[in-house]
């Protein structure tokens, strides 16, 4: 018998039911840290959380193996599904079964590279209609912020996105435009006149524009082509920005730890400003990257390793305060692999199956415990949207959980990854954390898709 069969769902005498199930973990990932619980649910909702062996009675009872933890289940706020129009890069079916192996049972979905871009209501309409059919994790949605839109940003929050993503550089797709300095400050103040969030790719296009151009296979010439400076001065730009408007503000991707003093400084003084960093600006360094390798391709891109290092110093001190994957997919032909060109190669990483267990890899080595990953992973995220009903086993919240092997290993086979397109730069690494099971409202995600479309404001 495998560990697996052990996690067997057992029915009880439908005479003692008191909830719909009861989970039963030695070791659980609770507000009040790791613990022995047992966990009711009733309706969809943890309706308990008793010191294991309290005897809670259910119609279904599910007992965790003695090598497993039960955690609330993750909530990735940086998820690119490119559904519609650009579906054979990634659809919200492939991304969320992608996300639910991986222990995330809520995504927040991008407003690019779909097209049509989510930056009015009929696009967001739209993209609602494809996610409806599809979904096997919960969905909501970001609005998108681009010249001209301003108009459209008040309409979609009150349609129920979570907020607004605008670049302050190319993003790479032109049907979705960056905004300039005066732009940015405008729709900032729009924003804050009814407490919205923006949220911001942050690198400075002059600065990238004085920089070397990005061509050929090698990793360092990509690299200095999107130096350090170019992430400080956007940042500086928006702390800036939302300083004289008042504005709610987010830094996505974080991954030049040189900006963590100015955030840092910026809101003891203040600013209403948020930061992320990804799993690949935390496990990943521009050392080990071969040339050629474009699988690894990112913007902003993965630095070196002692900028990995003060990265995790900035999650451990509070400076950075959530960690999402960025999944942001292409088809193969896209990524250049033929020529290994790093400036024509599309920038984004497919990992969002691989987060929580390429992050609880390098924590582990660290001497990180779980529980600060769950929090950066699940109830900091939860927290940046609004999401009062997500991101942690607590009475009241849904019943959205992971059961993860933290000590049972995996070598990474892009083929057997859930996303469209089989490629990843963590192929072939040897990672630690295995999902053995992912609940959405108490029921195991399986063969027919259950997610269900969040609006902010209602979860």
């Amino acid at each position: 018998m495998n560990a697996s069969d052990l996690t067997a769902l057992r029915p009880l005498d439908a005479a003692a039911v008191q909830h719909d199930l009861v989970v039963r973990a030695a070791r659980a990932v609770t507000p009040e840290g790791v613990r022995p619980v047992e966990v009711g649910v009733k309706d969809g909702v943890i309706s308990a959380v008793e010191p294991l062996g309290a005897g809670l009675a259910a119609a279904t009872v599910l007992d965790l193996a003695e090598d497993e933890v039960l955690l609330p289940g993750l909530v990735d706020s940086h998820v690119h599904v490119n559904e519609p129009g650009r579906t054979e890069w990634e659809g919200f079916e492939s991304a969320t079964r992608a996300a639910a192996a991986g222990g995330v049972t809520t995504i927040v979905d991008m407003p690019l590279n779909s097209v049509p871009p989510t930056t009015d209501v009929p696009a967001l309409e739209a993209k609602r209609a494809e996610a409806r059919r599809t979904a096997y994790v919960d969905v909501g949605f970001w609005g998108g912020a681009v010249p001209g839109n301003t108009a459209d940003l008040r309409p979609l929050h009150d349609e129920g996105v979570f907020g607004f993503k605008c670049f302050l550089i190319d993003s790479g797709v032109p049907e979705f435009g960056h905004l300039e300095p005066e732009e940015l400050e405008r729709d900032l103040a729009e924003i804050a006149r009814f407490d919205g969030l923006m949220i911001v790719h942050a690198e400075d296009p002059a600065v990238i524009g004085s920089a070397p151009h990005a061509h050929g296979p090698r990793y360092a010439d990509f690299l200095a082509s999107r130096p350090r400076q170019a992430e400080e001065q956007a940042i500086a730009t928006v702390i800036e920005a939302a300083r004289r408007t008042g504005a709610r503000v987010h830094i996505l991707h974080l991954s030049d730890a040189a900006a963590l003093p100015m955030i840092a400084a910026a809101r003891a003084e203040g600013v209403r400003l948020t930061v992320e960093t990804c799993p690949h600006y935390l496990t990943l360094t521009a050392e080990e990257v071969a040339d050629g390798a474009t699988a690894f391709k990112c913007c902003p891109p993965i630095r070196e390793e002692a900028n990995r290092d003060a990265l995790w110093q900035g999650l451990l001190d509070g400076t950075i305060d959530i960690v999402v994957t960025d999944h942001s997919p292409s088809t193969l032909d896209l990524k250049a692999l033929d020529t290994g060109d790093f400036g024509v190669a599309w920038g984004g990483v497919a990992s969002i199956q691989l987060g929580l267990a390429a992050v609880w890899t390098e924590a582990r080595a660290r001497g990180v415990g779980l529980e600060q990953v769950v929090r950066w992973m699940s109830a900091g995220p939860a927290a940046l949207v609004g999401l009062r009903t997500k991101g942690a086993i607590a009475v009241g919240r849904q019943a959205d959980l992971a059961v993860l092997a933290p000590e049972e290993e995996f070598e990474v086979d892009a083929a057997r990854l859930h996303h469209r397109n089989p490629i990843t730069p963590y192929a072939g690494r040897r990672l630690a954390g295995v999902v053995r099971r992912t609940l959405l409202r108490g029921q195991e995600i399986g063969a027919e898709p259950a997610g269900t479309l969040l609006r902010r404001g209602e979860a």
